[in-house]
């Protein structure tokens, strides 16, 4: 394969982190273009244990591993989490056209994993170059080994077979900052939860309050998720409605003084968000319910239960707090109340 056969190659993943697998895919992907373009998933969200990067960071990360002419020859670009197929993939395709010459041959590079690479098969209109299988490289297993990690030099031992080596000088920097030390708390509540009830599916109930163009905000006071925001819901319980139960996380968790007749009246719509990775816990499919209570004094609330603290937040300020939302629930926002421009 020649450089010159495409004008345009695309590789697309989240690479949390960049590791050897990925480092030949980018080998691979540099021979079938003079230029590359690095799409970088799950941009502009809050850091979990999944993400721990920002899109910038890993950026960073795997220009550290290229020297200067071939860095010059790629563009990171980060591209959004909507958990809708149809709009991710239009996002993609925007980002790729933006950054490419009218007419630009284009290819795809990528390997035909499993389940979760059918998003490779999403952009008839490009080419679609498959990769050989490189060494069996699990960003997942890296985490855990990096955020369980009880004795660094024997980390760094192990990452060192895995990860181009300015990837472990990042990390083992990393280590000193109070985010790896926040998300390995995370990461570890996360498997004991998982210890605990497995892995779903579950079935939860959340709730967008609007009035007088703000919206019912919650702070997370537990993990995972501590200190991000949230709209109020949890877990629907076994002799419940699905409304039934979102007005009853709603009043647990905001102490929001308002008659069940009051909210059924008010209610604007339901959705349900069943992405399978919308939530760290395992499989988690919500019902999440619109109520605008319309033009009016905000009612007083207060955090409770699960809630660090509950405000009413100007929807105006939502998309500038987009990196402090809790999982998806910037994009469940997003679906009622149209956000993203």
């Amino acid at each position: 394969m020649t450089p010159d056969r495409f004008d345009t190659a695309v590789l697309i993943g989240r690479f949390q982190p960049f590791h050897n697998a990925h480092a030949a895919l980018l080998a691979r992907t540099l021979q079938s273009a003079g230029q590359v373009i690095v799409l970088l998933g799950s941009a502009h969200a809050a850091r979990n244990a999944k993400n721990p990067f920002t899109w910038e960071e890993r950026a960073a990360m795997i220009g550290s591993t290229l020297d200067e002419a071939t860095r010059a020859r790629v563009r990171f670009l980060p591209i959004r989490d909507y958990y809708d197929d149809r709009r991710w993939g239009e996002a993609v395709v925007a980002a790729v056209q933006e950054h490419s010459v009218p007419g630009a041959r284009i290819a795809l590079v990528g390997y035909l994993k499993d389940a979760s690479s059918q998003y490779l098969q999403r952009f008839p209109r490009w080419q679609f170059v498959a990769a050989p299988q490189f060494d069996e490289i699990d960003a997942t297993s890296i985490r855990q080994i990096y955020f369980e990690s009880e004795d660094w030099p024997a980390t760094q031992a192990l990452l060192g077979g895995l990860l181009p080596a300015p990837i472990v000088h990042y990390l083992k920097g990393w280590t000193r900052l109070q985010h790896y030390h926040s998300l390995r708390g995370e990461h570890l509540a996360l498997e004991e939860n998982r210890r605990v009830w497995g892995s779903g599916p579950f079935v939860t109930v959340d709730a967008v309050v609007t009035a007088s163009a703000h919206v019912l905000l919650v702070e997370r006071g537990r993990l995972p998720g501590k200190g991000l925001w949230a709209v109020p819901g949890g877990f629907l319980e076994p002799r419940e409605r699905v409304l039934q139960g979102a007005i009853r996380e709603l009043r647990e968790e905001t102490g929001l003084g308002l008659l069940d007749s009051t909210l059924e009246v008010a209610l604007q719509g339901v959705a349900v968000f069943d992405h399978p990775d919308r939530s760290l816990r395992g499989r988690t499919i919500t019902h999440a319910h619109w109520f605008d209570l319309g033009d009016c004094r905000l009612p007083e609330v207060s955090g409770a239960d699960d809630a660090a603290q509950a405000r009413w937040t100007p929807i105006a300020e939502l998309r500038a707090m987009e990196s402090r939302f809790f999982e998806d629930h910037f994009n469940l926002l997003d679906h009622f109340l149209s956000l993203h421009p």
